[in-house]
């Protein structure tokens, strides 16, 4: 078979979309998808969007071999016949699913004269797996860590950043700003998410992950305890530019915390609440944040440790990041400090004194002690070893 197609909205692409491209190139030379522009539907991302990430997602794969078209005012089982298309594939994961594809082939084939339909069955772990479903994930804390499981990685990454925009967007007073402002604005989203702060290359922990959980932990803790939103605002802020310097470079003049606090303070964002955000930055400085007073300070300090207390698939995923991220330290080196800084972090746990503020300790402290403790026994047997 010369060419095959495969069409759908793709909001976003998930695994199980990849899974059916990928039976669709062992069928034919050439696959074609066909992104649907439904003026009744509303994307979350528009159709040229869509488009650049199944193209990378493809390509990420290593299929040079997959194109992408947008259909604009046409039935897709038309355009893929115009296309050279004689057959489109679609994944069945249902009795369901079949008897609706089914009566959409017969229309497509008896009605509308276009490509006949291929049905396959996906495997049984991306049965469930669509976009509707990807879609409900987001909201709780640590939603995005279970996304990213059933969408690849040029799809994940631009929900974040739709995620995060959102977040950045309802954090500044966009309606009725200057053009001058909103181009302020826009400047520091760009710049916190770009490769010289959170999205950078070399950032494997503390990058847009990293930010959109903490954001997460804040905006959860602020439902459960009837925080104020001047309170969450200011935490937010904080959390934003907390880890935007992130510097290895020990004969730094400042330390990263403090050259964060610096490019907060040099911002232009919001002179009002300027040095109580530089504050909450500090607090998270091993140096200068015992000498912070803020009340606040217990709240920003356990966001930034939620790491600690997840399940036990985030907690690895989070020490693989970190092992990534102190790369350039020699192996031995990297597990003897960082087991001295486990066993710190435990003691502190154990005394009730890791999450300062009540409601983090509730949810995380009990976790944190089974994960450190797990991570230093297991960096004892690659100490033996």
């Amino acid at each position: 078979m010369q060419k095959i197609g495969f069409s759908g909205t793709l909001d976003p692409i998930t695994n199980g979309h990849m899974w059916v491209i990928g039976e669709a190139r062992s069928l034919a030379d050439e696959v074609i998808v066909f992104l649907s522009q439904n003026p009744a539907k509303k994307p979350q991302f528009p159709a040229e969007d869509r488009k650049r990430i199944i193209e990378q997602s493809a390509r990420e794969c290593g299929w040079d071999n997959v194109q992408v078209v947008i259909v604009k005012g046409d039935y897709t089982a038309r355009a893929a016949k115009k296309h050279g298309c004689d057959y489109l594939i679609r994944g069945i994961r249902t009795t369901a699913d079949f008897d609706y594809e089914n009566l959409i082939q017969q229309t497509n084939v008896d009605v509308l004269q276009g490509a006949k339909t291929i049905f396959v069955m996906p495997p049984r772990d991306l049965g469930s797996v669509s976009s509707s479903f990807v879609k409900a994930l987001e909201g709780p804390v640590g939603w995005n860590w279970t996304m990213k499981k059933f969408v690849p990685g040029p799809a994940y990454q631009a929900w974040i950043l739709d995620c995060l925009r959102k977040e950045w967007q309802a954090l500044w007073p966009y309606a009725g700003a200057s053009g001058e402002q909103i181009a302020l604005f826009d400047h520091w989203f760009a710049h916190l998410t770009g490769p010289e702060a959170y999205g950078g290359a070399e950032r494997h922990y503390h990058n847009l992950d990293h930010l959109v959980h903490g954001l997460s932990e804040i905006r959860v803790w602020a439902d459960n305890t009837y925080a104020s939103a001047h309170h969450s605002a200011l935490l937010k802020k904080a959390f934003w530019f907390h880890d935007a310097v992130y510097s290895h470079d020990e004969d730094a003049l400042y330390s990263s915390e403090e050259a964060s606090a610096q490019l907060w303070l040099g911002s232009g964002l919001d002179a009002d609440d300027s040095q109580e955000v530089a504050q909450l930055i500090r607090a998270t400085d091993h140096f200068q944040g015992p000498a912070i007073v803020h009340p606040l300070k217990d709240v920003m300090l356990s966001a930034d440790l939620a790491i600690l207390g997840q399940d036990e698939e985030v907690y690895r995923a989070y020490t693989q990041a970190i092992v990534r991220e102190y790369a350039h330290v020699e192996p031995a080196h990297f597990n003897h400090q960082r087991a001295l800084a486990l066993q710190h972090l435990c003691a502190k746990a154990q005394a009730g004194q890791l999450f300062g503020d009540a409601y983090f300790a509730s949810q995380y402290n009990e976790r944190a002690i089974e994960n450190m403790q797990c991570e230093i026994v297991a960096l004892a047997g690659k100490h033996i070893a």
